[in-house]
């Protein structure tokens, strides 16, 4: 007898979805790359209205997708942030919210409670006292707003996880940091940082831009950071060079921008990541559908190929291409291109190499020709080949 298949071996066109509620923010981090002041009206009256998020959660729903994520700005800003929240949920999507927690009142604890998102709630803390918090966030009484939200959340038993920025202002708070972290419920792991500050990811302040970029670490002292614990460090790594070193081409998307998953902005404007702003791979809802952009738009800009011939020399020729940030979005920031080469990340990925022992002192990674050899050595298995195999298949 015919086996029936339930289920077809393919992908919905839409697994994920992020949404920023808005622009604004309660908060003015000195790190932040896309924030406008709360009181900002020109932006609440372009903002996306309760019907146009809903309508776009059903359509999500539609293509498949199960899980939304809403971040900002501060999504709770939003006054209808309730009715958004209770529509995503009824639809059945699991919702995970980032925010910094002082917003959250009472009122929302109870509700993020009686009707669960499914996913915890991620915060960003950025200070252990007072004054570093709020060295970071440039906003008075926000420590006590924020530590009385988490609060209420542990109350209420709402799952949450917290996260890090690691900043001159908190730098040397880490370790107490990871101390309390660890007696939240729901951290089964040390939390995660931002370390490689984005810039305005709107292009919009030059001279903001140069702010977070006096805020990054050298190269030196992101290793430093990153391979604190060092066998976990090292185990990692073997992983991900395993998986994923191997030069890309002179294809822009090697990563998974557009498959699967998309951002929608504060205004209605889909994108293939959060980061990535270049009007040449951004869809406007308003004149379309998440179904023909995630179908047939995204598709397409997939396709496009680098033509930057610093990008071509360097970054399609280096093995170590799937360790580096460097991406359409981060070359957009940058440098208002797709395929300019990001200086910052590249020298951070030679020291991590260099640190492992993939690389020598003086060489380039795209220079490189036993490039397979030395991660396989490095990573100790077989991933590579059976992983390189199966692509080389399929690509033809």
């Amino acid at each position: 007898r015919e086996k029936v298949k339930l289920w077809k071996n393919k992908s919905p066109a839409l697994e994920s979805l992020d949404i920023e509620l808005t622009e604004r923010c309660n908060g003015c981090c000195i790190h932040c790359y896309i924030n406008l002041p709360a009181d900002d009206r020109n932006a609440v009256r372009r903002e996306l209205s309760t019907e146009d998020v809903k309508e776009i959660f059903r359509e999500a729903a539609s293509l498949g997708c199960l899980r939304v994520r809403f971040t900002g700005g501060e999504p709770l800003l939003r006054e209808d942030f309730p009715a958004i929240y209770i529509a995503a949920r009824r639809l059945g999507l699991r919702v995970a919210i980032l925010t910094n927690a002082t917003l959250i009142t009472s009122k929302t604890a109870r509700l993020l409670a009686s009707i669960p998102p499914l996913e915890p709630i991620e915060i960003t803390v950025y200070g252990m006292e007072r004054d570093s918090y709020e060295a970071v966030t440039g906003t008075p009484g926000s420590f006590e707003a924020a530590w009385l939200g988490i609060n209420m959340l542990l109350r209420e038993r709402v799952p949450f996880i917290v996260k890090g920025a690691v900043l001159p202002p908190n730098r040397s708070e880490v370790e107490r940091f990871e101390s309390w972290a660890s007696t939240i419920p729901w951290m089964n792991k040390p939390p995660s940082y931002s370390l490689i500050f984005d810039l305005r990811a709107r292009r919009d302040s030059a001279e903001k831009n140069r702010h977070i970029r006096a805020l990054r670490l050298s190269p030196e002292e992101l290793i430093e950071f990153i391979s604190r614990r060092r066998e976990e460090y090292l185990k990692e790594m073997r992983g991900l060079c395993s998986r994923f070193t191997r030069p890309p081409g002179s294809g822009l998307f090697p990563c998974g921008a557009g498959v699967g998953g998309a951002s929608v902005d504060a205004y209605g404007t889909l994108q293939m990541c959060l980061l990535l702003r270049h009007a040449d791979t951004v869809y406007d809802l308003k004149d379309g559908s998440l179904r023909h952009a995630m179908e047939e738009f995204f598709p397409e800009v997939r396709q496009l190929k680098a033509r930057n011939h610093e990008y071509l020399n360097r970054c399609a020729r280096c093995f170590l291409h799937g360790l580096c940030e460097q991406c359409p979005a981060q070359s957009w920031m940058e440098h208002g291109t797709l395929d300019t080469p990001v200086e910052y990340l590249c020298e951070i990925t030679h020291a991590q190499a260099r640190d492992v022992g993939l690389l020598g002192e003086s060489e380039m990674s795209w220079e490189v020709k036993d490039w397979r050899e030395r991660v396989e050595r490095f990573s100790g298995s077989e991933a590579l080949d059976q992983d390189y195999g199966s692509r080389k298949s399929a690509s033809r």
